[in-house]
């Protein structure tokens, strides 16, 4: 019998850069949260690891050991058949490699009987888990958190849930490119405590005083995300619009999921080329949790 595992899509809601180690590493300080929109992947029997890629958005996404996937699986070892079912677009800063990373770690470690709690993951594996990637071990908590140093400082936080839409131009954006064109590496932090938010209405108010230091760069590197950002900043009922990580998905925030919604379909009419969804930003560990076996 096959399991099945959700990797949800992970938005950098802000996103500051406050230092670059002597190593080349940027540190961060980014409010995260999760989007019930995602790749899924099912793990069956299978004689060896082996990947297959399907699904809107699996052209050019590899299928050997180059794929997250397959690194995160060769971490935990066995034997099992992996198929990926690829629906967010590749390199688009919404964490789509880390968080099937991240599902292949939850879900490898279910199927050989082992506590795949994010908490006993990150115990277990911790270091061997960041060397994927910064991004991979918020993903595997897949709920809203603050993440500091190179992205091994989690806090768990409990954000309100806020109703968003997620666009991206098909135009992937080279991470490191974007940081070469970063003109300041030594920015401010997020403040030390952050704030308890009762609604969405104040969390997007706190939002407004923070920021994404890699959205200049990023529109100078590809100029098509300042059309990006314009397109969902005009859509009625957007209250805040901004970059997720490096690029190039964008993501607005509105009090009412059914103005988030018509945004979403507005958007998608209006630019049939671009990839659109919509949804409520908030925890996604219980929709990420394997299932079936």
């Amino acid at each position: 019998m096959a399991s099945e595992v959700f990797a949800p899509a992970k938005i950098n809601l802000t996103l500051h850069v406050t230092g670059r180690r002597e190593d080349g590493y940027h540190m961060l300080d980014s409010l995260v949260s999760f989007a019930p929109v995602g790749d899924l992947l099912t793990i069956s029997e299978g004689e060896g690891l082996s990947l297959r890629v399907s699904g809107p958005e699996a052209e050019g996404v590899p299928e050997d050991g180059s794929n997250l996937v397959m690194k995160a699986a060769s971490l935990l070892g066995g034997d099992a058949a992996l198929h990926l079912d690829k629906a967010l677009p590749a390199a688009s800063g919404i964490g789509g490699g880390s968080a099937d990373a991240a599902a292949a770690l939850r879900g490898l470690s279910a199927w050989g009987g082992s506590d795949a709690s994010p908490q006993a993951l990150l115990e277990r594996h911790g270091a061997a888990i960041l060397a994927l990637g910064a991004d991979v071990p918020m993903c595997v908590a897949s709920r809203p958190l603050r993440a500091q140093g190179i992205g091994e400082r989690l806090t768990p936080l409990a954000l309100p849930p806020v109703a968003a839409v997620l666009v991206n131009p098909r135009l992937q954006v080279s991470t490191p490119s974007v940081f070469r064109a970063l003109e300041s590496r030594d920015n401010t932090p997020m403040p030390d405590d952050i704030p308890e938010m009762a609604d969405a209405a104040e969390l997007i108010a706190f939002l407004h005083e923070m920021r994404n230091d890699l959205q200049a760069p990023a529109c100078a590197v590809q100029p098509a995300i300042r059309d990006v950002l314009a397109r969902i900043g005009g859509q009625p009922g957007c209250s805040l619009v901004r970059m997720s990580g490096s690029g190039a998905t964008c993501f607005g925030l509105f009090l009412s999921e059914k103005e988030a919604q018509a945004s979403a379909e507005a958007i998608a009419a209006a630019e049939p080329g671009w990839w659109v969804a919509s949804g409520v930003l908030g925890d996604c560990s219980a929709l990420a949790a394997p299932r079936g076996q």
